[in-house]
C-alpha cells in the first residue's frame, strides 16, 4: 500500500466496516445497522459506501451523526441483464466495490438490513490469502422455502449447504459447510474482503462477458461463487443469520449463538412493527434505543 493510498482513508484506520447506501429506503436499517456495531463494542470504524443516486436527505442524516461516507461508482454488467421483479439485484453489483478499496487492508462488507448482535471484530484478523482464501463469506439458503418460481430448479432443500450441517449443529456454530456441499453459493450480505487490483480485475473481467452475468441470477452472489469457485472461505451462518434459517434450519440455529442477523426479503423490520415477530423485535429493540440516544443528543430526524 502506497503513501497516498493511505491518505486517501475515509477513515484513520487500516481495516473498516463498510455498507453500501443507494438510497434512503434503508437507511433506518443502516442507521440500526451502526448502532448496534457501536454497541456490540467494535474498535473499528465504520464506512458509508454511497452512490451519486443517494438523495440530500441521506446525505444530512449521515453527515449530523458524524457517519463516514465515501462516494464509489455504480456498478453493472457491460450488458444489461433483466432482473424482472427483483428490481433489488441491480443495485447489489455495487457490493463488489469493496474489492478495489486498496486503501484498507481488510474491509468487511455488510448489508444495510443486517443488525450485529455480538462483537465480531474477529471478522477483521482472520487469515486470508491470493489463492484459496481469497475472501470469506456465510452459504446462501437455496432452499427456496417460498418456492419463487424464478428461482433456479435445482434451488431445493437437498442442495442447500445448511442442510449438510444438520447432523453436526455444533460444528456449525464455528465454521459453514464445505463448498464441496451442496450449490456451495456465497450469501453476499456479509463478505470479509483483502481489497486487491488482482480480484477486483478479475470480478470486473467477468462483468464484461455477457455469456457469464446472463447466467448470474443473483447477481454479485453469484458472480462471487463462480469467479472463486473453491477459493472462498465458509462461515459460520452465525455471522450472516438468514432471518428464515431460523424456521428452516432449526437443527443449527440457536439464538445465543448468533452474533449478526439478516432481515432478506421483504419486509423490512423498519417497515411494520409485529410483536409476533420475535427476530424483527430484536431489530426494534435496538432501534428504539437508537432513536432514544439521537433524540438526547439531538439528531433524531425521524429515521
Amino acid at each position: 500500500m502506497t503513501i497516498s493510498e493511505a491518505a486517501d482513508r475515509a477513515v484513520d484506520s487500516p481495516r473498516v466496516w463498510t455498507t453500501l447506501l443507494t438510497n434512503t429506503k434503508y437507511l433506518p436499517g443502516l442507521l440500526a445497522l451502526e448502532y448496534s456495531l457501536r454497541k456490540a463494542g467494535t474498535k473499528y470504524p465504520f464506512l458509508v459506501l454511497y452512490t451519486a443516486t443517494l438523495e440530500p436527505e441521506g446525505h444530512a442524516a449521515l453527515d449530523a451523526r458524524g457517519i463516514a461516507k465515501k462516494e464509489i461508482p455504480y456498478l453493472l454488467p457491460k450488458v444489461h441483464k433483466d432482473y424482472g421483479v427483483e428490481v433489488r439485484f441491480y443495485d447489489c453489483w455495487s457490493k463488489l466495490q469493496p474489492f478495489n478499496l486498496t486503501e484498507f487492508e481488510r474491509v468487511v462488507q455488510l448489508d444495510s438490513d443486517m443488525l450485529v448482535m455480538q462483537n465480531m471484530d474477529e471478522l477483521m484478523e482472520m487469515e486470508l490469502n491470493d489463492s484459496d482464501r481469497i475472501f470469506a463469506a456465510s452459504h446462501a439458503c437455496t432452499c427456496n422455502p417460498f418456492q419463487k418460481p424464478h428461482y433456479p430448479k435445482d434451488w431445493i432443500p437437498e442442495n442447500c449447504s445448511f442442510t449438510h450441517q444438520h447432523s453436526d449443529p455444533e460444528l456449525a456454530q464455528e465454521v459453514g459447510a464445505p463448498t464441496s456441499t451442496g450449490l456451495a453459493i456465497c450469501n453476499g450480505g456479509l463478505q470479509v474482503v483483502n481489497p486487491s487490483k488482482e480480484s477486483y480485475d478479475k470480478i470486473v473481467g467477468a462483468m464484461s462477458e455477457p455469456d457469464m452475468t446472463s447466467n448470474y441470477e443473483f447477481a454479485d452472489q453469484s458472480l462471487l461463487s463462480d469467479v472463486f469457485k473453491n477459493a472462498w472461505v465458509p462461515l459460520s451462518y452465525r455471522y450472516n443469520a438468514l432471518k428464515t434459517l431460523r424456521d428452516i434450519h432449526k437443527p443449527i440455529w440457536r439464538d445465543d449463538e448468533v452474533k449478526n442477523v439478516h432481515y432478506i426479503l421483504n419486509p423490512k423490520p423498519w417497515q411494520e412493527r409485529d410483536p409476533n415477530n420475535e427476530l424483527f423485535e430484536w431489530w426494534w429493540r435496538v432501534n428504539d434505543e437508537r432513536h432514544e440516544v439521537e433524540k438526547k443528543a439531538g439528531t433524531y430526524d425521524g429515521f
